[in-house]
Parts: structure tokens; sequence; C-alpha cells
């Protein structure tokens, strides 16, 4: 998904920043990753907290394969749910679980380190 879709479905969310990662993309919110895109699918980050709600709605969670000792790694993002891929207001309250998620975990983005 180009950086302009991405853009366009979290319009009604409010100002996102993309930044490329792990062969993907990280996206956030008030420097706060809140999403991933990972072969060209939406990711939204869930806890303990909002990862039934996702499940309920239909949505999988995202796993890759680790080591081969360690086997599938389950991660904390899910799938957007299909009923909401086409609904932008449906769209922006995934989004707000996903950004309260990332609040709860506490993780900021590292300030980047200024030239001297």
């Amino acid at each position: 998904m180009d950086d302009d879709a991405i853009h366009d479905l979290f319009a009604g969310f409010g100002r996102v920043t993309i930044k490329r990662m792990f062969g993907g993309k990280g996206i956030y919110h008030d420097g706060l990753v809140f999403a991933l895109e990972v072969g060209g699918e939406i990711l939204l980050k869930a806890d303990a907290v909002s990862a039934p709600d996702f499940a309920a709605a239909g949505s999988r969670q995202w796993v890759y394969k680790g080591q081969a000792r360690a086997g599938p790694v389950a991660m904390p993002y899910w799938t957007i749910p299909d009923s909401a891929v086409d609904d932008a207001e449906d769209v922006t309250q995934w989004a707000r679980l996903a950004y309260e998620a990332a609040l709860r975990s506490g993780r900021k983005a590292k300030p980047k380190k200024s030239r001297k």
C-alpha cells in the first residue's frame, strides 16, 4: 500500500507519519506506532484490553515465522475487520482503539539525534 493510500485510510483519525521498517512501514500518530503495513496489509496494534474486540470482529492476528526452534510468533497487531475496510468512520474507531493500545504500552518513538 502506498503512503498516499495510508494517509487517506486514516484521514478521519488525524495526522499520521509513516516510516519504513522491517520490510514494511510503521504508521505513527503523535509519536506512537499504532499500525503497521506489512505485505500490503494494514495491521492495527492491540493489547489484552482491545484484542478481544478485534477477535470478535473477525480480525486476524499477525503471526510470523520465527526461528525454527521458536516456531511462529504472534505479534500484537491485527487486521482491520473486513466490515470496516470500506467505512471511514469504522476505520477511525478501530484506529482509535489501536492508538489507545499504543498509549497503554507506553513506547514513544525514539527522538532523532541532533547533528552537530
